[in-house]
């Protein structure tokens, strides 16, 4: 799997399948490399995440999406981890994420290393965990 920062070509492609994010957003998430494609080896997008930061200063993983056929096969976990490289490069010392209760992801991050932080209960919504994961440091 390649993993490449979004360009504006990929805007289209972005916009037909990320049903999470406001229209008049991708873009500028594109522009400041806030979005990432996974690819196959032979170039086709399997999936992307994206993030954004919480209090405007820590990493948060809003979303990462792997298409089902590639799915249980680590590239989950191999995004994951390249991504918080980049946010260590970055001089981040941590980075969060969060998944609602009754979806498997909450595992996931937590064999990753991640904390469950606290939670927040929206009406109508799953209760959603707040996970957080503080980045080795070089060397270390």
């Amino acid at each position: 799997m390649r993993i490449v920062a979004a360009t504006d070509s990929d805007y289209e492609f972005i916009r037909e399948h990320d049903h999470h994010i406001a229209e008049h957003l991708i873009l500028p998430k594109i522009r400041g490399n806030e979005i990432y494609i996974l690819q196959n080896e032979d170039g086709s997008i399997i999936g992307w995440m994206r993030y954004g930061y919480f209090w405007d200063n820590t990493p948060f993983l809003n979303m990462i999406w792997i298409d089902e056929a590639y799915r249980s096969k680590g590239l989950g976990k191999e995004a994951v981890l390249f991504w918080e490289d980049e946010m260590k490069k970055q001089g981040f010392q941590g980075v969060m994420t969060s998944t609602m209760a009754n979806e498997e992801a909450q595992h996931f991050y937590r064999r990753l290393g991640y904390r469950d932080a606290g939670c927040l209960l929206l009406e109508d919504e799953p209760l959603e965990i707040l996970l957080t994961k503080t980045l080795a440091s070089k060397g270390g």
